[in-house]
């Protein structure tokens, strides 16, 4: 099993960065990929964003590429999303989600990510 603590959420400005935590615990290889998902009251939980432990590879959702970046601490065995240029619409409850690894690269359906954290409120005013 693979437990996932998100941490790092909070209430800021448009404009303003926030950086969200993923610690990991558990058997290792089911965090060989680690993601980022978002869930706005309403509406279907989005990817964000994905990053394998081994090599490093990134993804990112179209709404937040140029703006978020997905990192990881392989001796921690933690992931960060660094926000910035953060908009309203960013609001959401933030989702840190892992899974063995995969050859279609990227995985950005949340059925692909079999681990899930509890998440953490982000929301940007204006």
């Amino acid at each position: 099993q693979v437990q996932l603590v998100e941490s790092g959420g909070g209430l800021v400005q448009a404009g303003g960065s926030l950086r969200l935590s993923c610690a990991a615990t558990g058997r290792t290889f089911g965090t060989s990929v680690m993601g980022w998902f978002r869930q706005a009251p309403g509406k279907e939980r989005e990817f964000v964003a994905a990053i394998r432990w081994s090599g490093g590879s990134t993804a990112y959702g179209d709404s937040v590429k140029g703006r978020f970046t997905i990192s990881r601490d392989n001796v921690l065995n933690t992931a960060y999303l660094q926000m910035n240029s953060l908009k309203p619409e960013d609001t959401a409850l933030y989702f840190c989600a892992s899974r063995e690894p995969i050859n279609r690269w990227p995985p950005t359906k949340p059925t692909e990510y079999p681990y899930w954290g509890q998440g953490t409120q982000v929301t940007i005013s204006s």
